[in-house]
C-alpha cells in the first residue's frame, strides 16, 4: 500500500514536471511568433508563415525539414548557409547578429519555427 502510495505521486509529480515544461515551451513559442513579425529586419518580409508575409519564400513546414541548429545558422550566418544549401534567392538573407537578435530571442524564435510541422 505505501510502495503504491509512493508510486501515485511520483507520477503526480511527473505530470505535474511535464505540464510546467510544455507552459514554458508554449511562452517560448508564443514569444517567438511575436519576433517573427517585429524583429528587425521583419522576418515577414521575406518570409511567409500561414499565407502572412511573403509568399516567395513561405516557412511553413520548416520545423520538419531543418534542425534547430541549422535554423540558427540561417539565422546568424546565411551567407555561408546559402552557399552549402546552393540557394541562389534573392535578396540574400541579412545575417542577425547578437546585436539584432539576442540568443534568448534567438532560441525563442527557432522553438517557433520547429513548432512549423508540415500537415500530415
Amino acid at each position: 500500500m505505501k510502495a503504491h502510495r509512493v508510486l501515485c505521486l511520483s507520477g503526480i509529480v511527473l505530470l505535474a514536471a511535464s505540464f510546467a515544461g510544455f507552459a514554458q515551451d508554449a511562452a517560448q513559442i508564443e514569444k517567438g511568433k511575436s519576433l517573427f513579425s517585429t524583429v528587425s529586419p521583419k522576418c515577414t518580409m521575406c518570409h511567409a508563415v500561414a499565407g502572412q508575409g511573403n509568399a516567395k519564400n513561405p516557412l511553413d513546414g520548416v520545423g520538419s525539414k531543418l534542425s534547430a541548429d541549422d535554423m540558427k545558422a540561417w539565422i546568424r550566418t546565411p551567407k555561408e548557409m546559402a552557399a552549402k544549401a546552393k540557394s541562389e534567392a534573392k535578396p540574400p538573407m541579412s545575417p542577425y547578429t547578437t546585436e539584432k537578435l539576442s540568443d534568448a530571442d534567438m532560441d525563442a524564435l527557432v522553438a517557433y519555427m520547429l513548432s512549423l510541422k508540415a500537415a500530415k
